[in-house]
């Protein structure tokens, strides 16, 4: 299969989670004998940030502006099996022109930011990577997010076909790893600044730091503003690159997952950093949402809280229960949410989805090279005809 991809960045992780999703399931369609070529906008701030610039299987295409990468773009597209837009793409709508003109290959958009989203488009905004008619010319819309989202993701996009594909992790790049002296800490949270996950945050890290003043808790991330509430026992350490997360995992027992005030309001929204920090080992306090037992089961694979009450209870639990918690994490993780799973899931289903459409368009069916298997949560849905 040839997939080519329009999407935000994989280049730089920096202020994204985008971009380690895709370096893991390009890896594991490249083993699995797929080509992917993913056109990225060269942008200022991702280029001073830029953490890869070459992955096996993958054909990367920076580009400083669309009407310069057209043409190639083009003749990328006109002999692939599938051509994808995603979602925050800053080409967005002219990419998803192309893709939808072409004709030839499978047309796809995948929302990795859904109920962001649908929550604009409830409050009248507009979505610079979203088509003005909305997803309807879309042979297929996966979104990131399932759950309720799937439906409005039909009812106010006009999307035909959508399903499910959840975050991954590549269990090469996040693994056990051992303590860094620099990030040690008794509880941590890796996590980009974002304002509608500051209350959560403030309930059940901040608060908690502010009254247990003899415990080290420790964040990492970018794009902190300068009036963040610090206090002295709170450490922070600047953007780390995807090699440094294991490290950063290892060097606390326990890590926090705040999930963003309108993914957590649909459900059915893991974040990547829930399935690397499992994969490296360490136990995650996650805040709950809809969903949540679909991926971990809580009490015995992941803990969950939400009030500082609840973190004090996890914090005070014996350490032997946090790792026990963290071993049965990792052992689900390796089995159900892995990037080789999810690559093996989107190949299933974009060979369904041609298989559907390959009569009425006249053009072969795309030729699975994964395993059989499901997608974890609601299967692909379709409008009726």
């Amino acid at each position: 299969m040839k997939l080519v991809i329009f999407g935000l960045t994989i280049s730089s992780s920096w202020g994204n989670g985008h971009a380690t999703l895709w370096r893991g399931l390009c890896r594991a369609l490249a083993r699995n004998g797929h080509r992917v070529v993913f056109f990225e906008r060269d942008v200022p701030y991702y280029a001073i940030h830029r953490d890869l610039r070459e992955l096996p299987g993958t054909d990367l295409r920076l580009y400083p502006s669309w009407e310069q990468v057209l043409a190639e773009a083009r003749r990328e597209v006109a002999d692939a099996d599938a051509a994808m837009v995603t979602s925050y793409c800053p080409d967005g709508v002219p990419a998803s022109e192309l893709v939808l003109s072409t004709g030839g290959p499978l047309a796809v958009f995948y929302d990795l930011d859904t109920p962001v989203t649908l929550d604009r488009l409830r409050h009248g905004e507009q979505v610079p990577y979203l088509p003005a008619e909305g997803l309807s010319g879309f042979d297929l819309v996966l979104s990131y997010t399932g759950g309720r989202a799937l439906d409005e993701l039909r009812e106010r996009l006009g999307a035909r076909r959508v399903a499910p594909l959840y975050g991954s992790v590549d269990p090469e790049m996040h693994r056990p790893a051992e303590l860094n002296p620099s990030f040690q800490g008794d509880f941590s949270y890796l996590g980009t600044y974002a304002a509608d996950r500051q209350e959560a945050l403030e309930r059940l890290f901040l608060e908690p730091a502010r009254r247990l003043p003899g415990k080290r808790f420790v964040i990492g991330g970018a794009q902190y503003p300068i009036d963040f509430p610090w206090g002295d026992n709170l450490f922070f350490v600047r953007h780390l690159p995807p090699a440094d997360h294991p490290a950063f995992y290892a060097s606390s027992p326990l890590t926090l997952n705040v999930t963003r005030a309108a993914m957590a309001s649909m459900g059915y929204c893991p974040s990547g950093r829930l399935f690397e920090a499992a994969a490296c080992g360490t136990a995650v306090l996650s805040d709950t949402w809809e969903g949540l037992d679909r991926f971990f089961e809580p009490g015995r694979e992941i803990f969950t809280a939400g009030s500082t009450e609840e973190v004090f209870d996890v914090l005070s639990r014996p350490q032997e229960e946090i790792l026990r918690v963290a071993r049965a994490a990792r052992e689900r993780t390796l089995v159900e949410h892995t990037a080789e799973k999810r690559a093996e899931e989107l190949v299933e289903i974009l060979a369904g989805q041609t298989l559907v459409g390959a009569a009425l368009r006249g053009r072969p069916a795309l030729e699975s090279a994964g395993k059989q298997g499901g997608h974890i949560g609601p299967p692909l849905q379709e409008d009726a005809p």
